[in-house]
């Protein structure tokens, strides 16, 4: 339960081009994701484990699935700013 509720305070932010609406000009893809995680918390995981089938479009924040374990899925911060 400690290991969850860690995890879940984690926040990783990446910028990204969108337009007036907020909408992304491509998407933020689960490798972008974990190297983001990598930089900014020294944690490192395949970016297999995060739950994004089509990844982030939007401006914001996206709470993102992360299956740590068989059974068990964690909650990552995922914070798309502007450039």
């Amino acid at each position: 339960e400690f290991r969850r509720v860690l995890f879940r305070s984690i926040k990783v932010v990446l910028k990204a081009k969108a337009g007036e609406n907020g909408k992304l000009f491509g998407s933020v893809t689960s490798k972008d994701v974990a190297e983001a995680l990598t930089s900014q918390h020294h944690i490192k995981l395949d970016k297999k484990k995060f739950v994004m089938p089509d990844g982030i479009k939007t401006l914001g924040t996206t709470t993102v699935d992360v299956k740590i374990y068989t059974g068990v899925v964690g909650k990552l911060n995922v914070v798309v700013e502007q450039i």
